[in-house]
């Protein structure tokens, strides 16, 4: 794979309007409330980032 290549791999992963990303989460293809279940995920991240810092 060429550099690029690689670059927009991840972040095609790291954009939940694209179906690389929820591939990378053992998902078969963008769920269709997508928007919905990113939000979440991002609270979820949210949360665990906030207690690591409380440590």
């Amino acid at each position: 794979m060429s550099k690029q290549s690689d670059l927009d791999n991840h972040a095609n992963q790291l954009n939940p309007n694209n179906d690389a990303y929820w591939q990378s989460r053992d998902d078969e293809e963008r769920p269709d409330d997508w928007q919905e279940q990113a939000e979440v995920q991002k609270q979820d991240e949210h949360k665990d980032e906030a207690k690591g810092k409380m440590k």
